[in-house]
Parts: structure tokens; sequence; C-alpha cells
């Protein structure tokens, strides 16, 4: 009898599957849920329209204010950037709720549980929404960011100043802000579950709080309030040198959008979906 000759696999079974294609199915399935819902897209449409509309009533303070007969609150020429970095502390909680809906509506619908038994590894699932969220917000970032600068330049006028690498350099300032400020509501919105929660979680962290602690004009409590994640924002946008420099003020934004991850990271390895 003839022998058959040997068949050669494809590929040999010793060969290992590619570390990175777990990773990469789950960031692909993040990725789709995304933009397969219409909110992401009212979301965004949302956010041009409010980095719009406060650019420009921020841009009408500013006139007013040089043309008003009171010298003392003349701001003088105002930078483009500085009116759009001020537009974002409104339109950053439109953007932010990327972040936020990308795991709560899940909660929320129990579709959360067939995430999970896609990927089982609630880390890979968080890290992977992680991407997704950065990878949308920060080119919405610069979206809102070059609209916020094109309407806020023809409205300051003579009042205005728009250097092309300043200003470029404000709008990418901007879209890294937003992209870790979203990274920072999936992180509480892992560890809440509830949309309102982390909402009211984010405002307090956002705003409230440092308010409440800058108010008294203690020196001890605004030290204090000068490491939350938006006033160091706002220092990093505004490219101060005190109380500390701007890349400072980035790298504690950056801190917290990873305490948030591990937070939420945590609470989804400890908790039933």
């Amino acid at each position: 009898m003839t022998a058959l000759p040997a068949v050669t696999p494809t590929r040999p079974a010793s060969r290992p599957a590619p570390v990175g294609r777990p990773f990469t199915g789950a960031v692909a399935a993040e990725w789709t849920k995304l933009w397969s819902v219409r909110s992401t897209w009212w979301t965004l449409l949302a956010a041009v329209l409010t980095m719009a509309a406060t650019a420009g009533q921020l841009a009408i303070y500013a006139v007013n204010a040089n043309t008003d007969d009171d010298p003392t609150v003349n701001p003088g020429v105002v930078p483009v950037g500085e009116v759009v970095a001020g537009a974002l502390e409104l339109t950053q909680y439109v953007v932010l709720a990327i972040g936020l809906f990308s795991i709560t509506s899940e909660y929320a619908t129990g579709t959360i549980r067939t995430t999970l038994r896609c990927t089982p590894s609630r880390v890979r699932v968080l890290a992977a929404k992680a991407v997704v969220v950065g990878a949308v917000t920060f080119p919405a970032g610069l979206l809102v960011g070059t609209v916020g600068a094109a309407v806020a330049g023809p409205v300051l006028g003579e009042w205005g100043r728009a250097p092309l690498g300043g200003t470029v350099a404000d709008v990418v300032a901007s879209a890294a802000y937003l992209a870790l400020v979203g990274v920072l509501a999936l992180g509480l919105a892992a560890a809440l579950r509830g949309a309102v929660l982390t909402l009211t979680v984010l405002f307090a962290l956002l705003m409230i709080v440092p308010l409440s602690l800058q108010e008294p004009g203690i020196t001890a409590l605004t030290r204090i309030a000068d490491a939350f994640p938006g006033v160091a924002g706002n220092h990093f946008l505004a490219g101060d040198t005190e109380p500390y420099p701007a890349a400072v003020g980035l790298l504690l934004l950056a801190g917290w959008a990873v305490a948030a991850l591990a937070l939420g990271s945590w609470a989804l390895r400890r908790r039933d979906a």
C-alpha cells in the first residue's frame, strides 16, 4: 500500500497566538458599540454647539469690558486660547458624558453581562473602554477647540490675539484635557455605576469642592484645592508657573484619571455585573 504524503499544517500547533489579539478585539468591540448608538453623535453635536455658544459669549463679555466706561474692569487684548479654555468649564460636562455613558448605559440595560461574557477579563474590558474613550474625546477636543477659536476670534476683533502657534497649542491642550477628563469619568462610572451619581461626583471634584476650598482665602486650603483635577487642568490650560508648572498640572490630572481607572477596575472585579 502506497503511503499518503504527510500534510504540513498551515500553522504549527506550537506557534502561540498573537499576544495582543484579545485586547485588540476588545477595543474593536468597544469602538463598534460606542459608534453604534445615536447618543454618541448627539453628544458630539451638543459639545460643538456648547463650545460655540460659550466661546462667543465669553468673547462678547471681553469686548464689552474693554469698551466699558470703567477702566478698572478692562481685560485688554485677550488671547483666543484663553477664551477657549474658559469655555471648556461648561463644555467639558458634555464631552465627559461619552466616558460616563460608555459603561453606565450598559449597567442600565444589562448588556454589561454580555460584554463580560465576551471578554471575561474585567481589567481588559475597562482598559479597552479607556482606549476608545480617549481615542474619541481627544479628536473631539480638537474639534470643539477649533470651533471655539473660530468663533471667539472674529467676535473679539481688535481685542483678540490669535498667533497661529499659540492657538494651535491651546487647542491641543484643550483636547488633552478633555481626553483625560473623559477617562476620569469612565473610571468613576465603573465604580459608581449610576450616571446621575457619577455626574454628581464629577461636578463636585471638578468645581464645587475646589471652589469651596478656595473661597476662604486660606493658603493651606487653596493648596489642597490646587491638587484637584479641575484646578490642575486649569493651571495646565493657562500655562501657569505658579503654584506649579503647567506640566505638573497635566500630570496631576493624568494621575486622577489613572486612579479613577484603578478604582473602577477594583469595583468591577469585586462586584457582580
